[in-house]
């Protein structure tokens, strides 16, 4: 029989978390963002439970390429936009949107020889500092692209660095508005945080509004909120069974380093389950899992291809017994993937992001 761990994606989640989002921003129509593969989910795996959305947002044009190929004919637009000239090309053939951030995509653009005008979203770097054009130079980048007969319309954006944070996003705000207030073209500025956190303030603002964490069931503020907190709920489960079982006494330690030891009698499983999937080695004695649907910890070291759970919650666990890594387990109970996170320095996006390519994927419900 196959390896005992499984990735499994649930796409009515996706479809209850689009609707906790447009309770957010009930006017704005909503990007569901995709890149990264749909942060781990696979495009393809994730697409119906997302096709409510108004548009897809993505890097790359190969993932692009993909939903054109999944029958969505709905806007697609590249965040970073194009890369090189040649881009513009595709983006005319496909009819996608695409985001200006320099100088040098105008010049590309200014270049492009076509018959049929884009589309385009100008970036702010309203603070961020990544990518976009400052305040000061905004206008005059809005200018040169409002006057190149490439260009069919403009929309504005930008990026809050701060949004699931003590600083916020007024200041960004505040700088966006007092460039933008007089140029017309529709408005996205709110990531998952920003929905969630200040939809009183950028509701009213946002024509497009941009969840992605959100999106797949994730926080994008924990711990401050839980993903339960918002409404949310998982779109992605990794599990996986116990193929082993030992009996420690007091003093036995377990695994690589020694780094745990038993005070006292202790039965422990051996999940199926390692860094090699995907599961963050960082991970640290107690961190939680479900046996059964009830929650354990693991303890001492994650293996390439193992981790050890002290069973003492679960006495009846045993051979085969199911372990949920995060998600939903098979009783109901979820185990968030930011409690995995945390425990390992990170945030679930990168969890999501990192699942190996060796797990076996399914869609579920």
């Amino acid at each position: 029989m196959p390896r005992p761990i499984l990735a499994t994606i649930h796409p009515a989640a996706f479809t209850h978390n689009l609707a906790r989002v447009r309770v957010a921003a009930p006017d704005a129509r909503v990007w569901a963002i995709v890149k990264a593969n749909a942060y781990g989910h696979g495009i393809e795996r994730a697409f119906d439970g997302l096709r409510s959305a108004d548009g897809f947002a993505l890097l790359d044009l190969a993932e692009a390429q993909r939903l054109r190929a999944l029958d969505w004919r709905g806007p697609i637009l590249l965040l970073e936009g194009c890369f090189e000239a040649r881009d513009l090309e595709l983006c005319s053939r496909l009819g996608l949107w695409h985001t200006i951030h320099c100088n040098e995509q105008v010049d590309m653009l200014a270049a492009h020889k076509t018959q049929l005008p884009q589309r385009v979203f100008l970036k702010m770097n309203s603070g961020m500092n990544r990518l976009g054009f400052t305040p000061e130079r905004y206008r005059a980048a809005w200018t040169r692209l409002n006057a190149l007969p490439q260009v069919e319309e403009i929309s504005l954006m930008t990026h809050f660095s701060d949004a699931d944070g003590p600083r916020g996003v007024a200041e960004q705000l505040k700088a966006f508005e007092a460039v933008t207030h007089d140029l017309p073209g529709e408005r996205t500025l709110s990531n998952s945080a920003g929905l969630l956190r200040h939809g009183d303030l950028l509701a009213a603002r946002s024509d497009w509004v941009r969840p992605g964490i959100a999106v797949y069931g994730s926080a994008p503020d924990f711990p401050d909120h839980s993903a339960a907190d918002w409404g949310l709920q998982p779109a992605m489960t990794l599990s996986a069974r116990i193929i082993g079982l030992q009996n420690l006494a007091a003093g036995d330690t377990v695994g690589y380093g020694s780094s745990f030891v038993a005070d006292g009698p202790l039965r422990i499983g051996v999940v199926a389950c390692g860094y090699a999937d995907g599961y963050p080695r960082h991970c640290t004695t107690g961190t939680p899992v479900l046996v059964h649907g009830v929650r354990c910890r693991m303890v001492g070291r994650v293996s390439m291809d193992m981790i050890t759970v002290d069973l003492t919650p679960v006495p009846e666990a045993g051979m085969g017994s199911e372990v949920t890594l995060w998600g939903r387990a098979s009783n109901g109970t979820v185990l968030p993937i930011d409690e995995v996170a945390r425990a390992a320095g990170t945030v679930g996006y990168e969890l999501m992001c990192a699942l190996a390519q060796r797990v076996p994927v399914v869609v579920g419900d």
